[in-house]
């Protein structure tokens, strides 16, 4: 991944996608053609702020080095560029290309400018590419879905084959009224309406790019299910941004949510933790996946950030970063479809730099060999938490000690991911992680609940050096923070809080 000399360099991701200057956020138009990742993204030219929103382009062989590519589809004085998908239209519905030569069209959300006709509007329109997307062009005759809405967007567009028929499906959303649109066409140039979901579940806050796929139940192909993402911000689970998903069935036509807890606007947020989440975290919005992947894997990727403070994060000249691409599939447990997830892993060709077997883990602090320590890492650690007040591990670790001690049971600076027991919780705290003084928002301590099997928590961990991801139980739960360290501070260590707790294994891997 390409960096550029003399930006701010301290929190540069390795493995997550950033752009070389400039602010981005939403991943738009994830698509695979022709040996090619595509990532499209809600991106500004011309300064590392929200403004001037364009789509920028980055392209990948392996989901993990990315290739950074010029702007896709560019703003101007009638229009905003918003957010969208991008179709490979391979038996040219659409007449762009050619049967020999079929095109990828974009599907995007025009934000009509004070100086449009449509000004203050929100529609859906077509760009559409002839070089496997290399270079872009408006069609000229959009938009082409209209609502006369000033909050009709975010479109994402599959092709459906099943009983109702064959064609082009897109989900997009009312955002203010917290329902997801659905519409169908033949050529993605004429759109019919077919139903409306929602509200439902989380409401708090504005609908946004939404998503809709099918999965088979533990590898199945004959037991499948829908699942619907719903993205929204404020009103995440962690505060802030979030994203939601239901499972269903859709026929074509409607969506029929099998996981609904709550129906229309809610009054409280009583219900919160009964809701499907993507993640538990404060920084993984507006997640959408790709299409086209070609063995039938669903991809998904997110904006690693959250509106609350998103324009405010300490980077200089370049702001935001995506997600690690996840792998999502649907797995039956306690006799339901669950969601789990699996980061694609930059690791595999890894140095493991220590291997541990069981053994109790002491209380206080147990500092790793430094040849464990790093800004990047993957950390896959097995805990029994037993009788423990919490157990877990510290990231980024400033430890203090008395002088001539090996007493390491404070942190000065560090990120704690640790299981309670008590309350069958594991949590991610940041609020000690570095620079977290930026924005009252920041400091934050995230909980989710993971029950143990057999007494023991899995939790496979990706540190980068502006965030970490989580995935516990095998995916079953995931928190995703970003963390600013201020320091050179580079430790791991173990952590305990009283005795009872036990380390079953652990991995660092370089």
């Amino acid at each position: 991944m390409k960096t550029t000399t003399g930006l701010d360099s301290r929190y540069r991701p390795k493995w997550h996608y950033s752009a070389r200057r400039n602010w981005l956020n939403d991943p738009n138009g994830l698509v695979y053609y022709k040996g090619l990742y595509h990532l499209f993204y809600q991106y500004n030219p011309h300064g590392d702020y929200w403004g001037n929103m364009s789509w920028g382009h980055a392209t990948s062989t392996d989901l993990l080095s990315w290739e950074e590519q010029p702007v896709a589809i560019a703003c101007d004085d009638q229009e905003a560029i918003f957010s969208g998908s991008v179709v490979a239209d391979v038996n040219n519905t659409s007449g762009f290309g050619t049967a020999h030569s079929p095109p990828l069209v974009a599907i995007y959300t025009s934000a009509y400018s004070s100086d449009s006709l449509l000004a203050g509007l929100q529609a859906q329109s077509l760009a559409y590419s002839t070089d496997d997307g290399a270079t872009w062009t408006k069609h000229n005759g959009n938009p082409v879905l209209n609502r006369g809405s000033a909050d009709f967007r975010d479109p994402k567009v599959f092709w459906f084959e099943g009983d109702a028929g064959s064609y082009w499906v897109m989900a997009a959303v009312e955002a203010t009224r917290r329902e997801v649109v659905l519409y169908k066409s033949a050529d993605l140039l004429t759109w019919e309406y077919l139903s409306t979901f929602g509200p439902a579940n989380a409401t708090d806050g504005i609908w946004e790019c939404p998503d809709l796929f099918e999965l088979p139940v533990d590898g199945d192909l004959s037991d499948t299910r829908w699942v619907m993402v719903v993205n929204l911000s404020p009103g995440g689970i962690a505060g802030g941004s979030g994203g939601q998903y239901f499972i269903g069935t859709f026929d074509g036509v409607t969506f029929r949510s099998e996981t609904t807890v709550t129906e229309g606007l809610q009054v409280d947020g009583s219900r919160m933790a009964d809701y499907g989440w993507l993640d538990w975290g404060r920084d993984y919005y507006a997640a959408v996946s790709f299409g086209n992947v070609p063995d039938g894997r669903r991809l998904m990727m997110g904006w690693m950030n959250n509106w609350q403070y998103a324009a405010e994060t300490p980077t200089d000249g370049w702001r935001s970063a995506m997600s690690l691409v996840r792998e999502v599939r649907l797995v039956a447990k306690e006799g339901r479809p669950q969601l789990i997830q699996e980061a694609i892993d930059p690791f595999d060709d890894g140095t493991e730099a220590l291997v541990l077997g069981g053994q109790p883990l002491a209380p206080g602090l147990t500092l790793l060999p430094d040849t464990c320590f790093g800004e990047v890492l993957r950390i896959d650690v097995e805990f029994e938490p037993g009788t423990a007040g919490r157990a877990g591990i510290a990231l980024r670790a400033d430890p203090l000690q008395e002088a001539g001690s090996e007493d390491f049971s404070k942190i000065a600076e560090g990120t704690v991911i640790a299981y309670d027991p008590a309350a069958g919780e594991l949590i991610l705290d940041r609020t000690g992680s570095g620079d977290v003084g930026f924005h009252e928002a920041f400091p934050s301590v995230e909980r989710v609940a993971v029950p143990l099997e057999d007494g023991r928590l899995r939790l496979r961990i990706f540190l980068d050096r502006c965030s970490v991801e989580v995935f516990a139980q095998d995916g079953l739960a995931t928190i995703t923070d970003q963390i600013f360290p201020t320091g050179s501070n580079t430790a791991v260590a173990l952590l305990a809080e009283g005795e009872g707790a036990a380390l079953v294994s652990l991995a660092v891997v370089r």
